[in-house]
């Protein structure tokens, strides 16, 4: 089992300890986008009377990022989103600072952290950046958190990256903490996949911000479980189920596998079919944002060279990167479910988690 940072000495609960086990790649070490190399996780929760919400930063690697871009790619699925940065890695696929979720109304607050962050890391390595591109992405908590007082800043930020690690906590968390999934407890989750290719292994890692889904549509490993936690839930006296397909869920992915921009793009897609695989279609108030990056073809800023020789895969053999996306895509939602503990929303209406479901439909 990865071991993840605990909280109260409980290690919180994946979708695997309930033995189901969605897909049939193999896993990294960790199941989590951390198995990339290099890459690492932070969080900052705020969790006061009011707020219960934070920040999660995604780090691409060792380094500068501003210094040596990454090839990276953007694809909106459903744009009802607020997230930032996108415009310029579609444009020009690339990735020029880490990665920071939060929810909707910080964006522009933690965007300004990331600044601050990239020039004073400028300065140290000798750089003056005249241009930052920023990436936040967002999910709207406001059922659980009172995101009008925009409790997240820079001391959150910095807070994220200083935790950032090979090993992170999952469930709600970070810019997951407020956030619900399918009528229950949504939040961060992750999961890996490993494929072959030639005679290398390469990993594609997935980590999410589910806050998405109707609990009626809900499906589990092909089961369509939703109506019977619908029932479940009634019996325990509680109806906190989300009547309709709104929200959103930002899907990050992370591998070493060398690829072009518009091949890295092709993949983001899959994750697509990993939120379709758990019930999700795409409702009109759902923003489906999906950022990925490589960590092979780096491209340094202000390179003079007027060729550059990037190594990519062929097609023929990118259905292995696909079936991994859509898989760990798949994982990294229920995860972020099971890991999440119940929380009561602003009204008083409780979130339960699918830990909880699963535990009673198990006893």
């Amino acid at each position: 089992m990865p071991k993840f940072k605990e909280e109260n000495n409980v290690r919180k609960k994946r979708i695997r300890d309930f033995g189901i086990v969605p897909g049939r790649v193999k896993t990294g070490k960790r199941n989590a986008i951390t198995d990339v190399p290099g890459v690492l996780v932070g969080h900052c929760t705020v969790n006061t009377e009011g707020n219960h919400t934070g920040v999660t930063v995604i780090v691409p690697g060792p380094g500068n990022a501003f210094a040596n871009h990454y090839t990276a790619a953007a694809y909106v699925h459903n744009g009802f989103g607020k997230s930032a940065g996108l415009v310029q890695v579609e444009e020009l696929g690339t990735l020029e600072t880490p990665i920071a979720l939060t929810n909707t109304l910080n964006v522009g607050k933690v965007w300004d952290a990331l600044v601050d962050i990239v020039i004073e890391q400028c300065q140290s390595d000798g750089l003056e950046p005249m241009s930052i591109n920023p990436v936040v992405g967002e999910c709207n908590d406001c059922r659980i958190n009172q995101i009008q007082k925009r409790a997240v800043g820079e001391k959150e930020v910095r807070q994220a990256f200083a935790a950032a690690s090979e090993e992170f906590e999952e469930g709600d968390v970070g810019a997951g903490a407020g956030t619900i999934c399918y009528g229950m407890k949504g939040g961060i989750g992750s999961a890996s996949r490993v494929i072959c290719i030639g005679e290398k292994e390469y990993t594609i890692g997935v980590l999410v911000q589910s806050n998405f889904g109707a609990t009626e549509d809900f499906i589990l490993n092909g089961e369509a479980v939703g109506p019977k936690i619908l029932e479940w839930k009634q019996e325990k006296d509680d109806m906190a189920a989300s009547e309709e397909d709104k929200g959103s869920i930002m899907s990050i992915l992370a591998t070493d596998l060398p690829l072009t921009s518009r091949q890295l793009k092709r993949i983001l897609k899959r994750t697509g079919v990993g939120i379709a695989r758990t019930g999700g279609y795409t409702g009109h108030g759902s923003g489906e944002v999906m950022i990925g990056f490589t960590t092979a073809n780096r491209i340094p800023s202000g390179c003079e060279e007027e060729l550059l020789q990037l190594s990519a895969i062929p097609e023929h053999v990118i259905n292995r990167a696909f079936l991994a996306a859509a898989e760990a895509e798949q994982e990294a939602i229920l995860n972020s479910m099971t890991a999440a503990k119940p929380t009561r929303g602003r009204d008083g209406e409780l979130y339960y988690s699918l830990a909880e479901y699963l535990n009673d439909r198990n006893a």
